[in-house]
């Protein structure tokens, strides 16, 4: 590496080792493959963060609880579901250079465009409202101080992390890997402390099954806590400058790493998701299937498991609501810039986006219901950038040569049409129009 490279700053330097990359320059050893390879890695890893945040702490804890391992085939299918709008939203950003609220903006009529940027930030709001709580209940379960002192924690450490962030992607996208890697190793040591029934497991995932009208909800709980809209906005973002793909041959190399990156990271994600039902299912399903708190849960695995599970659930947690509520912020940012092209200081959007949570906070709501809550607001507007999306990479004006397959719109026509029905279902089941 040269004197003037080094003097860069890290994120400088992986732009110019993916230019070298793409280039084919210093590719010739597997060791050097290796090492590009992972040059390509942190859109993705970044996105998936919004895979296992708190609310899915909350829906897979009740989902395992109350109806044992018979809800896994809905965390497998809403990461395949997941897996395939995070891979075209990545596609979105290294093809174009621009970013799906920005490419929304440009593709649709000004009203269905402020309608869109209004549906995304009520689905904001519902999303920081369980990421930022998620971590703020963490706090306040390790430290032993009130909810609103853990709030206040959580909120200084996010805007620091954030603060750091703008010093380039690079280092970012570290930290939050740091975070994921520390949720993921969390749920593998909470599998060795629980009995598992792993036939069960195993029937519950690959044969869809819904015991009783309640485990409705909390299957589209679990759909709006695994897919997830600001993921989708900011995928496409992450990737649409980061690095330089001059020519369609680049395009091209960038967009097979990439959909492997999509691929093993929500892998990890969704495994991540099946081990809490798991752990919950094998904690807490027989004698405690009443279970639907995450403080009750908390409080509850010291004498079923030991104290070394319940603080792990707690580590858990806590790195999952900061950086969840991280990257929600981010996304938050980028969906009003590309909309409506307007920037505020991250540190007055954090703010703003913390407020509904301490709301909730002062009224006295249970965190792990306004958690649950949540994920059926974000369902319902899920389908907003899901419908987008599929249309803005089936235009070949938009995406040229990397224009969807037939087979590929149909696949996502076919999700999006899943998911609006399901939430039609819950609509119609809220409102007693059907039992």
């Amino acid at each position: 590496m040269t004197t003037a490279r080094m003097q860069l700053g890290m994120s400088e330097r992986t732009t110019l080792a993916i230019g070298d990359a793409l280039a084919g320059r210093g590719m010739r050893s597997p060791i050097a493959r290796v090492r590009s390879a992972l040059l390509f890695a942190g859109p993705a890893v970044v996105a998936s963060i919004a895979y296992v945040d708190p609310g899915n702490f909350a829906t897979n804890l009740q989902a395992g609880a109350k109806y044992g391992y018979s809800l896994l085939w809905v965390v497998l299918a809403a990461n395949v579901i997941a897996m395939l709008f995070q891979g075209l939203s990545a596609k979105l950003g290294i093809v174009t250079n621009r970013n799906l609220a920005e490419i929304s903006r440009e593709q649709f009529p000004m009203p269905v465009v402020y309608g869109m940027w209004g549906i995304s930030e009520i689905a904001a709001m519902a999303t920081d409202l369980a990421e930022f709580l998620g971590g703020a209940l963490g706090l306040s379960l390790l430290l032993h101080v009130p909810l609103i002192v853990g709030m206040g924690l959580t909120g200084i450490v996010t805007y620091a992390i954030l603060a750091a962030g703008g010093q380039g992607f690079r280092q970012l996208e570290i930290v939050i890997g740091a975070l994921i890697g520390t949720v993921a190793l969390a749920y593998v040591v909470e599998l060795t402390l629980v009995d598992v029934n792993w036939s069960a497991a195993a029937y519950g995932t690959f044969v869809p099954q819904l015991r009783g009208p309640g485990a409705l909800s909390v299957a589209v709980g679990i759909l709006g806590a695994t897919v997830m809209p600001h993921a989708i906005y900011l995928h496409s973002g992450l990737t649409q400058n980061r690095a330089p793909a001059k020519n369609a041959i680049a395009r091209r190399k960038l967009l097979s790493f990439s959909n492997r990156e999509v691929v093993v990271a929500l892998s990890v994600a969704g495994l991540v998701n099946m081990a809490m039902v798991i752990m919950a299912s094998g904690a807490f399903h027989a004698g405690h299937s009443d279970i639907a708190e995450i403080e009750t849960a908390y409080r509850s695995l010291t004498p079923l498991l030991g104290a070394g599970a319940a603080a792990v659930f707690l580590v858990s947690l806590l790195a999952s609501g900061i950086s969840s509520s991280v990257v929600g912020t981010m996304a938050g940012q980028m969906v009003m810039q590309g909309f409506v092209g307007f920037h505020i200081p991250v540190g007055v959007r954090r703010l703003l986006t913390m407020a509904p949570a301490f709301v909730v906070a002062a009224l006295g709501v249970n965190a792990t219901d306004a958690l649950v809550y949540s994920q059926v607001v974000l369902s319902f507007a899920l389908p907003v950038p899901m419908i987008a999306l599929v249309i803005v990479t089936s235009r070949r004006e938009v995406m040229g040569a990397f224009v969807n397959s037939r087979r590929m719109t149909i696949a996502a026509i076919a999700a999006t049409v899943v998911i609006l029905a399901l939430n039609a279902v819950l609509l119609l089941q809220t409102f007693g129009v059907i039992g």
